[in-house]
């Protein structure tokens, strides 16, 4: 049995499936994988030297399991009709459901441990007051909570009620319109505590092998197998291995390393890393009288990952108040693992014309984001006193928070999308994750699409679709349809119960 979590002594010879990364996409994908077939073989190799530590870290990320219930740039404005489009809004709260549900199997059955280390119930929030906003927030709330979905959304424009479900972004307010929606079922998730959980399972179960400090170099195909090409970061050693299907859930790093297969279609894929800063207060009793994720409207030329909100965190078991995202400068495609290099190294013939012209297209969101890198620390409390108007610079700290490489393809001419994706290669036998947010709320349902994609043959059998009911239980049901609503509240019932979901009653 391979138990090592370390070094070159996690490494086994001849694995089926090599997952590059340790975040809570590779950890999400070897459990599920291992959890379909016992006998598969899975090497992972992480290049930090602890698992976990990138993107997927509490602190690199803002924690919310994105549901829809509070980012607003789910679901864009006005329609010519004068309606609002919540197709994606529903997406994405179905995908977050598959993960609560496969979170729910992960506790019931001793893999992931007491759920209070990883998730808790917290409030989501959307707040707005220009006129515009009121009214989109009104439009959207109407849509939404006619579904079973968002049947609990609560929306009210009354300064009161709003005082009363979050202190904070009414104290000190001058009198003027605002407007809030609000659902009591939103959580507040540690990905990073979550993934290492996964991934100290994987470790004790026979025929995986968890390495760190072994950094991917190169992925090439021959002979029907990918030959992954491995360094030791602290002695240099390199080594070759070799795997029938590979994941790259390398966050930044996958740009890289997909670069290096020499496939086609990789050719005009280019990427920019974006990254990011937190407003932090570590006072807890602030943090106890917010009690709630708030997420803001998103202005002018802000991309949608760049909404402000105001957010309570868990984070290894202490709470603290986060105020961001904030965008700095960087070149860089890892926080820990990066290099300044990594951007510059990334160009090639095929791939700078797709950057230059998505700079062309979108010069109001380079502007933006050179201002956002240019930021004072008073201009961060001034967006900070948008949503709470009584902040004390003296409480807040900036830190540091991880970097996310927005991906740019060829055929989007200039076009910036946002989002998460998998790219795949070699007749799917490379799978890659690329782009951000929702990013790691719907892992499972990444991990669902690739066994789906790439290996299917695991839900061939109806042993493989038993077990992956018993993972993932409405995994190949439509939740989203009114006939399910009944299927989809006896689940979200289960997952409060066995996740300790008990919502606020503020």
């Amino acid at each position: 049995m391979s138990t090592s979590k370390s070094g070159a002594e996690g490494i086994i010879a001849d694995p089926d499936v090599i997952l590059v990364g340790s975040g809570i996409m590779s950890a999400t994908l070897g459990v599920m994988l291992k959890c379909l077939d016992p006998r598969l073989k899975l090497q992972l190799f992480e290049a930090h030297s602890e698992f976990a530590r990138e993107s997927s870290d509490g602190w690199n990320n803002a924690g919310t399991g994105h549901a829809a219930f509070c980012e607003i740039t789910y679901t864009p404005g006005f329609e010519p009709d004068g309606s609002v489009n919540i197709a994606r809004a529903l997406a994405i709260r179905e995908q977050f459901e598959r993960s609560l549900q496969f979170w729910c199997h992960a506790v019931a059955s001793g893999l992931a441990g007491d759920p209070d280390a990883f998730i808790h119930a917290v409030p989501h929030m959307t707040f707005v007051r220009r006129e515009d906003d009121i009214r989109l927030l009104k439009a959207r709330h109407t849509a939404l909570a006619g579904h079973h979905f968002f049947r609990s959304m609560a929306h009210t424009t009354d300064p009161d009620i709003i005082a009363g479900w979050a202190p904070l972004v009414m104290e000190g307010r001058r009198k003027e319109p605002v407007a809030a929606t609000r659902v009591d079922g939103g959580t507040d998730v540690d990905f990073g505590t979550l993934a290492r959980r996964f991934l100290g399972w994987l470790a004790q179960q026979e025929g995986c092998g968890l390495a760190t400090g072994q950094r991917v170099t190169a992925l090439r195909r021959t002979e029907g197998k990918w030959e992954v090409a491995v360094r030791e970061v602290t002695s240099g050693e390199r080594r070759q291995h070799r795997a029938g299907f590979v994941f790259v859930g390398a966050g930044g790093g996958s740009l890289p390393l997909l670069q290096s297969t020499g496939f086609g279609e990789v050719a005009g894929l280019s990427g920019f890393p974006i990254g990011g800063q937190w407003l932090v207060c570590d006072d807890p009793d602030r943090a106890a009288r917010h009690g709630a994720k708030v997420y803001g409207a998103v202005h002018g030329s802000a991309p949608s990952l760049g909404a402000p909100h105001l957010d309570v965190r868990v984070i290894d078991g202490r709470r603290h108040l986060l105020f961001g995202p904030f965008v700095s400068w960087t070149t860089r495609f890892l926080k820990e693992a990066g290099h300044w290099t990594d951007l510059p190294g990334s160009l090639r013939v095929g791939n700078l014309a797709t950057l230059l012209r998505t700079g062309a297209r979108n010069h109001h969101l380079v502007r933006y984001l050179v201002a956002q890198a240019l930021q004072s620390m008073d201009d961060r409390l001034a967006a900070l006193r948008e949503l709470y108007p009584a902040a004390r610079a003296p409480d807040w700290r900036l830190r540091e928070a991880g970097i996310r490489v927005q991906t740019l393809k060829k055929p989007d001419g200039g076009a910036i999308t946002y989002g998460t994706e998998i790219f795949t290669l070699g007749g799917n036998t490379l799978a890659a994750l690329l782009g951000a947010s929702p990013g790691a709320s719907v892992s499972v349902n990444i991990a669902l699409d690739v066994v789906k994609t790439c290996l299917p043959h695991l839900l061939a059998s109806s042993a493989g679709r038993d077990q992956m009911k018993a993972m993932i239980p409405a995994f190949d049901k439509d939740l989203k349809q009114p006939g399910n609503a009944r299927l989809f509240e006896t689940h979200n019932a289960r997952a409060e119960e066995l996740l300790k979901l008990h919502p606020s009653k503020r």
